[in-house]
């Protein structure tokens, strides 16, 4: 490809020279009985130059545009981000909140715009059992996609009188917008419906049903979406956010078909190992994958991960765990 737009481009800088010259002999006064015929030539070969400047541009969006193994389209500027509380009760509800609240100040350093919550469901100490949400902003996808995966978190919960170390865990999801799809989702295996929203977002969006759940009756997946102010919007973004979990889905489990699913599967859309380790006694975080170390908790949890993303940017996207501590 590289090659061809270097043929392109050579055509277009003889093109260039051909102008130039027909241009000038406008000019010269041995040349006025000619003018029709010059301003012919400068006429074809300027349409020529536009005809290959668009044949550039072609190969250079191609070149671009984002496709998955599969051949699905993914818009690279947008990240569905899940964030789920795993093991450990109301600490993993703590800790996932902490995970979101680190994404979300990384999200605001950087320039992101970052959606309202799909589904925000608040732990009764404080935590999130569930938080989705979008990002939008250049290349965002390729950027926060290896952090899909289990984390784990080692620290002394603040209801812990004893001082005892726990362990716990949340999980992250993170999806592609996709497009052109393959898969057929029948309307007959959809079951809509409705409730009021909560939260802020005035006197419409609490007192009427705008908020939607979304089952997929043959994966039993489930979607929530109360981010918009009417039923429709909303409806919209679950039909959207869930083709998107069905794809990861079939991309984990390597199938190409939805029939092909396995259904005692469904509900993890993220990788069963544990990718990542914050101890917050010792001050380390360890990326399993690439068996390397990080410090300064502090700022990595208000957001300073730009270091581990660049690390995990490339990674084998199979790489296999290390179990460690």
């Amino acid at each position: 490809m590289d090659e061809t737009l270097k043929i392109l481009e050579q055509e277009v800088s003889k093109i260039d020279e051909k102008l130039a010259e027909n241009k000038a002999l406008l000019l010269n006064p041995e040349y006025q009985d000619f003018i029709s015929d010059i301003q012919k030539d400068i006429t074809e070969l300027e349409n020529s130059k536009q005809n290959l400047l668009n044949s550039m541009q072609e190969i250079k969006n191609s070149a671009n545009k984002p496709v998955s193994e599969d051949g699905i389209d993914i818009n690279p500027n947008v990240a569905i981000m899940e964030v789920r509380a795993g093991t450990g009760g109301s600490e993993a509800a703590l800790f996932a909140f902490d995970l979101y609240r680190m994404y979300m100040r990384y999200c605001e350093k950087k320039g992101f715009k970052t959606s309202e919550e799909f589904l925000s469901n608040e732990d009764s100490a404080g935590g999130i059992k569930t938080v989705v949400f979008e990002i939008k902003g250049k290349d965002v996808y390729d950027l926060f996609k290896n952090e899909s995966g289990v984390h784990r978190v080692q620290r002394v919960p603040k209801t812990e009188v004893s001082g005892r170390i726990h362990t716990s865990t949340a999980t992250v999801a993170i999806m592609p917008e996709v497009k052109n799809i393959e898969f057929e989702i029948h309307p007959d295996d959809l079951i809509w419906e409705f409730h009021r929203s909560g939260g802020s977002g005035g006197q419409n969006v609490n007192k009427v049903s705008t908020a939607v759940r979304l089952t997929h009756k043959p994966t039993g997946l489930i979607v929530d979406c109360q981010e918009e102010r009417t039923q429709g919007k909303n409806r919209e973004k679950a039909l959207g956010y869930l083709k998107s979990r069905i794809y990861n889905l079939m991309k984990e489990q390597q199938v190409k078909k939805l029939t092909d699913l396995r259904i005692n599967q469904v509900g993890s859309a993220e990788r069963s190992e544990k990718i990542r380790t914050y101890n917050f006694p010792q001050d380390r975080i360890t990326d399993h994958r690439i068996g390397k170390n990080f410090g300064n908790m502090q700022g990595v949890m208000n957001g300073d991960i730009d270091k581990i993303l660049e690390e995990v940017r490339n990674i084998d996207p199979n790489a296999v765990t290390l179990d460690s501590e």
